[in-house]
């Protein structure tokens, strides 16, 4: 039995988002696109949105989640200006630590068609939050995944969206 099947299939996939950092993003991407798939997302997704980009308090308030509602998938999104497409971090990294996603990400994106794997989550909050999340999960039955969204446009808007509701999917099905 992989860790997958040991969650209970009603357990909930939590996802979230960060608010902009600086001053010239009106908008956080992994924000906005939270709100422009809310419609679409299963019933049982939680979306804890704009979380503040700070080193503590996001990696806090993202635990406190998991203690509270123990979703089977947790999935945390952030923007990357600079990237052109979806990107799946491989792992989250502190210091010499690294720890790596028991998601296996080769499957995740043969399922898309603009999302790509990375080995390179920063050295941000994005990847504060993502090594935290997985070492809280280290040893319990759910997931995690970190997502970085690129510039939203209206060239790569509906192909964005539909990869990240795959992904959602997928990782929603698995349980």
């Amino acid at each position: 039995m992989n860790r997958f099947e040991r969650v209970a299939a009603t357990a909930p996939i939590l996802i979230t988002s960060f608010r902009p950092w600086q001053e010239h993003q009106r908008i956080n991407t992994s924000d906005s696109l939270l709100e422009q798939v809310a419609t679409r997302l299963p019933a049982n997704a939680l979306t804890l949105r704009s979380l503040p980009v700070n080193f503590d308090f996001a990696p806090m308030r993202v635990i406190a989640h998991i203690v509270q509602y123990r979703p089977k998938v947790v999935v945390c999104c952030g923007m990357a200006e600079t990237r052109k497409m979806l990107t799946l971090e491989q792992w989250g990294t502190d210091k010499d630590q690294q720890l790596a996603t028991s998601v296996d990400l080769q499957i995740l994106t043969q399922k898309t068609i603009h999302t790509r794997i990375s080995y390179d989550a920063g050295n941000f909050v994005c990847n504060r939050l993502y090594y935290r999340v997985l070492r809280h999960l280290e040893h319990q039955p759910s997931v995690a995944l970190f997502v970085h969204v690129p510039l939203i446009t209206p060239a790569n808007r509906a192909v964005i969206e539909f990869d990240f509701l795959k992904i959602i999917e997928h990782l929603n099905g698995v349980g």
